[in-house]
Protein backbone atom coordinates (compact mmCIF):
# COMPACT_ATOMS: atom_id res chain seq x y z
CA UNK A 1 0.00 0.00 0.00
CA UNK A 2 2.86 2.39 0.85
CA UNK A 3 4.53 1.64 -2.48
CA UNK A 4 1.31 2.41 -4.35
CA UNK A 5 0.89 5.66 -2.47
CA UNK A 6 4.51 6.65 -3.15
CA UNK A 7 4.11 5.87 -6.86
CA UNK A 8 0.91 7.91 -7.00
CA UNK A 9 2.56 10.90 -5.26
CA UNK A 10 5.55 10.77 -7.62
CA UNK A 11 3.29 10.51 -10.67
CA UNK A 12 1.24 13.55 -9.61
CA UNK A 13 4.39 15.54 -8.75
CA UNK A 14 6.07 14.79 -12.07
CA UNK A 15 2.94 15.56 -14.08
CA UNK A 16 2.39 18.86 -12.32
CA UNK A 17 5.96 19.91 -13.12
CA UNK A 18 6.13 18.67 -16.70
CA UNK A 19 3.08 20.27 -18.24
CA UNK A 20 3.46 20.55 -22.00
CA UNK A 21 3.20 23.59 -24.22
CA UNK A 22 0.73 23.26 -27.08
CA UNK A 23 3.17 23.82 -29.94
CA UNK A 24 1.71 24.57 -33.37
CA UNK A 25 3.19 25.48 -36.75
CA UNK A 26 3.51 29.12 -37.73
CA UNK A 27 0.75 28.68 -40.31
CA UNK A 28 -1.54 27.16 -37.65
CA UNK A 29 -0.78 30.02 -35.26
CA UNK A 30 -1.75 32.56 -37.94
CA UNK A 31 -5.03 30.69 -38.56
CA UNK A 32 -5.74 30.57 -34.83
CA UNK A 33 -5.04 34.30 -34.55
CA UNK A 34 -7.84 34.98 -37.03
CA UNK A 35 -10.33 33.19 -34.78
CA UNK A 36 -8.98 34.36 -31.41
CA UNK A 37 -6.28 37.06 -31.54
CA UNK A 38 -3.24 36.34 -29.36
CA UNK A 39 0.40 37.11 -29.56
CA UNK A 40 2.80 34.48 -30.88
CA UNK A 41 5.88 33.20 -29.10
CA UNK A 42 8.25 31.47 -31.51
CA UNK A 43 11.19 29.36 -30.33
CA UNK A 44 14.01 29.30 -32.91
CA UNK A 45 16.18 26.30 -32.03
CA UNK A 46 18.67 23.95 -33.69
CA UNK A 47 19.20 20.23 -33.16
CA UNK A 48 22.82 20.67 -32.04
CA UNK A 49 22.24 23.53 -29.59
CA UNK A 50 22.82 22.67 -25.91
CA UNK A 51 21.15 25.81 -24.51
CA UNK A 52 18.11 25.05 -26.73
CA UNK A 53 17.78 21.66 -25.04
CA UNK A 54 18.04 23.35 -21.62
CA UNK A 55 15.33 25.82 -22.60
CA UNK A 56 13.07 22.88 -23.46
CA UNK A 57 13.82 20.78 -20.39
CA UNK A 58 14.13 23.47 -17.69
CA UNK A 59 11.98 26.36 -18.85
CA UNK A 60 9.31 25.26 -21.31
CA UNK A 61 8.40 22.26 -19.13
CA UNK A 62 7.96 24.45 -16.06
CA UNK A 63 4.27 24.34 -15.13
CA UNK A 64 4.00 28.12 -14.67
CA UNK A 65 5.66 28.85 -18.02
CA UNK A 66 3.73 26.24 -19.99
CA UNK A 67 0.41 27.16 -18.41
CA UNK A 68 0.90 30.89 -19.04
CA UNK A 69 1.98 30.34 -22.64
CA UNK A 70 -0.92 27.96 -23.35
CA UNK A 71 -3.44 30.44 -21.92
CA UNK A 72 -2.10 33.63 -23.50
CA UNK A 73 -0.01 32.89 -26.60
CA UNK A 74 0.18 30.70 -29.65
CA UNK A 75 3.46 28.81 -29.33
CA UNK A 76 5.57 27.92 -32.36
CA UNK A 77 8.70 25.78 -32.24
CA UNK A 78 10.85 26.23 -35.34
CA UNK A 79 14.05 24.44 -36.35
CA UNK A 80 16.14 27.40 -37.53
CA UNK A 81 18.23 25.12 -39.75
CA UNK A 82 15.50 22.69 -40.80
CA UNK A 83 13.98 22.08 -44.20
CA UNK A 84 10.30 22.93 -43.63
CA UNK A 85 8.47 25.01 -46.21
CA UNK A 86 6.83 27.96 -44.44
CA UNK A 87 4.27 30.38 -45.84
CA UNK A 88 4.27 33.67 -43.94
CA UNK A 89 3.16 37.20 -44.85
CA UNK A 90 2.67 36.28 -48.50
CA UNK A 91 6.13 34.73 -48.85
CA UNK A 92 7.33 31.15 -49.06
CA UNK A 93 10.42 30.39 -46.99
CA UNK A 94 12.60 27.32 -47.50
CA UNK A 95 16.13 26.17 -46.80
CA UNK A 96 17.53 25.58 -50.30
CA UNK A 97 21.00 24.69 -48.99
CA UNK A 98 19.73 22.23 -46.37
CA UNK A 99 21.97 19.17 -46.11
CA UNK A 100 20.16 16.08 -44.71
CA UNK A 101 23.54 14.58 -43.77
CA UNK A 102 23.96 17.48 -41.32
CA UNK A 103 20.50 17.18 -39.75
CA UNK A 104 21.94 16.93 -36.23
CA UNK A 105 24.96 19.16 -36.78
CA UNK A 106 25.35 22.75 -37.92
CA UNK A 107 23.42 23.20 -41.13
CA UNK A 108 22.48 26.14 -43.31
CA UNK A 109 20.07 28.71 -41.91
CA UNK A 110 16.48 28.58 -43.03
CA UNK A 111 15.24 31.62 -44.98
CA UNK A 112 12.67 32.32 -42.24
CA UNK A 113 15.49 32.43 -39.70
CA UNK A 114 17.22 35.11 -41.75
CA UNK A 115 13.90 36.95 -42.35
CA UNK A 116 13.53 37.41 -38.59
CA UNK A 117 17.23 38.29 -38.21
CA UNK A 118 17.88 35.39 -35.85
CA UNK A 119 21.61 34.74 -35.53
CA UNK A 120 21.95 33.00 -32.15
CA UNK A 121 20.27 29.98 -30.61
CA UNK A 122 18.00 29.69 -28.88
CA UNK A 123 16.15 32.86 -29.79
CA UNK A 124 12.57 33.51 -28.76
CA UNK A 125 10.67 35.81 -31.11
CA UNK A 126 7.55 37.58 -29.88
CA UNK A 127 4.96 38.73 -32.42
CA UNK A 128 1.83 40.77 -31.88
CA UNK A 129 -1.71 39.85 -32.93
CA UNK A 130 -1.03 41.29 -36.41
CA UNK A 131 2.12 39.20 -37.01
CA UNK A 132 4.33 42.20 -36.29
CA UNK A 133 7.65 41.65 -34.60
CA UNK A 134 7.74 42.85 -30.99
CA UNK A 135 11.26 41.69 -30.14
CA UNK A 136 13.73 38.85 -29.90
CA UNK A 137 15.05 37.36 -26.68
CA UNK A 138 18.35 35.59 -27.27
CA UNK A 139 19.86 32.77 -25.26
CA UNK A 140 18.72 30.42 -22.54
CA UNK A 141 16.12 31.91 -20.17
CA UNK A 142 15.14 30.50 -16.78
CA UNK A 143 11.41 30.46 -15.95
CA UNK A 144 11.90 33.64 -13.90
CA UNK A 145 13.78 35.38 -16.71
CA UNK A 146 11.15 34.44 -19.29
CA UNK A 147 8.29 35.40 -16.96
CA UNK A 148 8.98 39.12 -17.28
CA UNK A 149 8.85 38.99 -21.09
CA UNK A 150 5.72 36.84 -21.20
CA UNK A 151 3.87 39.19 -18.87
CA UNK A 152 5.30 42.39 -20.36
CA UNK A 153 4.14 41.54 -23.88
CA UNK A 154 0.85 39.88 -22.95
CA UNK A 155 -0.21 42.93 -20.91
CA UNK A 156 0.96 45.36 -23.62
CA UNK A 157 2.99 47.20 -20.97
CA UNK A 158 5.89 47.23 -23.45
CA UNK A 159 4.01 49.91 -25.42
CA UNK A 160 4.46 52.30 -22.47
CA UNK A 161 8.24 51.92 -22.38
CA UNK A 162 9.41 54.97 -24.33
CA UNK A 163 13.08 54.96 -23.35
CA UNK A 164 15.84 52.73 -22.06
CA UNK A 165 15.34 54.32 -18.66
CA UNK A 166 11.66 53.27 -18.71
CA UNK A 167 12.65 49.72 -19.60
CA UNK A 168 15.35 49.61 -16.90
CA UNK A 169 12.86 50.83 -14.28
CA UNK A 170 10.27 48.27 -15.39
CA UNK A 171 12.75 45.39 -15.22
CA UNK A 172 14.10 46.55 -11.87
CA UNK A 173 10.63 46.81 -10.30
CA UNK A 174 9.37 43.48 -11.69
CA UNK A 175 8.93 40.83 -9.00
CA UNK A 176 9.00 37.28 -10.42
CA UNK A 177 6.34 34.95 -9.04
CA UNK A 178 7.45 31.69 -10.65
CA UNK A 179 9.99 29.20 -9.45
Amino acid sequence: MKKLLLILVLFVALNSYAQKINWVSLEEAIELQQKEPRKIIMDFYTNWCGPCKLLDSRTFKNKNVSSYINENYYAVKFNAEGNDVINFNGNTFTNPKYDPAKANRRNNSHQLTRYFGVNAFPTIVFMDENKGLITQVKGFQTPQQLEIYLKLFHSNDYKNLKSQEDANAYFKSFKPEWN
